[in-house]
């Protein structure tokens, strides 16, 4: 094995989506399949589903109904993790070891509720906490690693279809920007999406369901990220943003990314 293809995608429901999982799995083909919101437990999950696709290898974290992570892979996984950033038993990290020679890490970071302000809405400061924990977690961070998943938070003006117009929606906010920033600082992480694709080209992951034609007014916003540690970050070959996946048959409103590695 000399390069591995590890795609994340936030699936809104995996038993709904999974005909659409399985066109994408077929399709791409990724070593390593990592979703988030799969809203089921695991004793519940469609185990067996993805085991006769070939992802026989499988770390779950899952939750009735709500949030959940799951990482499918084709390749042997090591150190089934979970860290609980949320502070509240939810279900929203796994993390693993591969090929015995980076850690990768599944997160679903808390969407943050309506009113970004911690006093009336505490979701969000939930949301701004759990980044902190994941702060800490990254300043003591000591081995390559791969963090993927669905951050909530798109970072720069050009990650969403209207800068000035979002300024005070949640998930482009000057505080969520900034903490996210912090976190970013804590371990050096370089972005692989704004490597491959950058500012300020259009790079979206999202498209809120309310609109009837997402591509009419293309409203979207980059809510999905791929981010490696230094050391691992050359190691990247390519970044891809599969948008035709919004387009099938009941589709999740996030888009899947995919990265080449070479190990």
């Amino acid at each position: 094995m000399t390069h591995l293809k590890i795609a994340s995608w936030n699936i809104n429901s995996v038993r709904a989506r999974s005909h659409i999982v399985e066109r994408f799995l077929l399709e791409e083909a990724p070593d390593i399949l990592c979703l988030q919101e799969t809203k089921a437990h695991n004793d519940v999950f469609p185990r067996g589903f993805f085991e006769k696709l070939g992802y026989v290898h499988q770390a779950l974290n899952g939750q009735k109904m709500h949030h959940g992570v799951a990482t499918l892979s084709r390749v042997p996984l090591e150190e089934d993790l979970r860290h609980d950033w949320q502070d509240n038993g939810e279900a929203r990290h796994v993390g693993v070891r591969v090929a015995g020679q980076f850690r990768l890490e599944n997160v679903y970071v808390p969407a943050g509720g309506d009113i970004p302000d911690r006093n009336e809405n505490p979701k969000f400061g939930q949301k701004l906490d759990f980044i902190d924990r994941m702060t800490r977690w990254g300043e003591d961070l000591r081995e390559p690693t791969l963090i993927v998943g669905d951050f909530n938070i798109a970072p720069l003006e050009c990650d969403v279809w209207n800068h000035k117009q979002l300024l005070k929606v949640v998930s482009h906010t000057p505080i969520e920007v900034e903490t996210l920033e912090r976190f970013r600082q804590s371990h050096d992480w370089v972005d692989l999406g704004r490597k491959f694709i950058p500012a300020p080209e259009r790079c979206y992951t999202w498209w809120s369901y309310r609109s009837k034609d997402w591509t009419a007014n293309d409203r979207g916003r980059r809510l999905d990220h791929m981010w490696a540690s230094p050391e691992l970050a050359p190691q990247v070959t390519r970044h891809q943003v599969h948008e035709p996946c919004r387009s099938w048959e009941k589709p999740s409103d996030h888009v899947p990314l995919v990265v080449d590695l070479a190990l």
